[in-house]
């Protein structure tokens, strides 16, 4: 996410002295300019911190690009792979989404892989085949290498429009997205991602078959991440 925002320094130092429980797994995403910063001030902390793409190649001429061993050497534990903005200003395609996600396991790093569907294929009917026909290329990708692997459904409708899906919505499309990964279902986290804030977090995450959630710009201030954590505990009960 690129806009204006507070001191990423202020931030990290903000949500790391708050520490917030490690029972409920929060983590942070932070552009690649920041990797070392974040090592830093969430060293000894209760977050996951790593970053927010990766390269799908390893070496090479690739001017610009961050592979994994580099998000590994930082000491990156997690990288979100195919958001909705990769996949439509960078045309980025299920294949090589997927071959991001295995460059992660490979080294070492948990993937956050995003799927979705655009307000056009929902309107016709054509969500679920969509966000279906993403899990399934993913997995043929992985090649059965999934340790670490994550799952988020962020409706491509309801990124950055301040309309989320509904409860009800969520529910049904994680319960497509858990019969698509068959075996794994019971081991991938899949979040629920697309206007999510400190107001509606809770609600979500209360609901069944969404394990979490992946926020953007409800995010931005530490105060609203903090809360989003705070309700992520009382779903949890602890």
């Amino acid at each position: 996410m690129l806009r204006a925002q507070p001191s990423v320094d202020g931030w990290l130092r903000e949500v790391a002295a708050a520490r917030p429980r490690a029972a409920v797994g929060a983590a942070v995403a932070v552009p690649a300019p920041y990797l070392f910063r974040a090592a830093k001030a969430l060293a000894g902390s209760t977050l996951l911190w790593g970053a927010q793409d990766v390269s799908w190649d390893e070496e090479g001429a690739h001017t610009g690009e961050v592979s994994a061993s580099m998000l590994a050497e930082a000491g990156a534990g997690l990288c979100i792979v195919g958001h909705s903005e990769r996949r439509l200003r960078f045309h980025e395609t299920d294949a090589q989404v997927a071959a991001k996600a295995l460059r992660l396991v490979s080294a070492g790093i948990r993937p956050l892989v995003c799927v979705g569907e655009l307000a056009v294929e929902r309107r016709d009917g054509r969500a679920e085949a969509v966000v279906a026909a993403q899990v399934d290329a993913l997995l043929v990708g992985l090649k059965g290498e999934t340790a670490g692997l994550m799952l988020a459904y962020e409706p491509i409708w309801a990124i950055g429009t301040g309309v989320a899906a509904s409860p009800q919505d969520a529910e049904a499309m994680h319960a497509v997205i858990r019969a698509r990964l068959g075996p794994l279902a019971g081991k991938v986290p899949v979040l629920y991602g697309g206007s999510v804030s400190a107001d509606n977090a809770g609600e979500f995450m209360a609901v069944r078959n969404v394990d979490g959630v992946l926020v953007g710009g409800g995010s931005l201030r530490a105060g609203s991440f903090l809360a989003i954590c705070d309700a992520a505990e009382r779903c949890a009960g602890v």
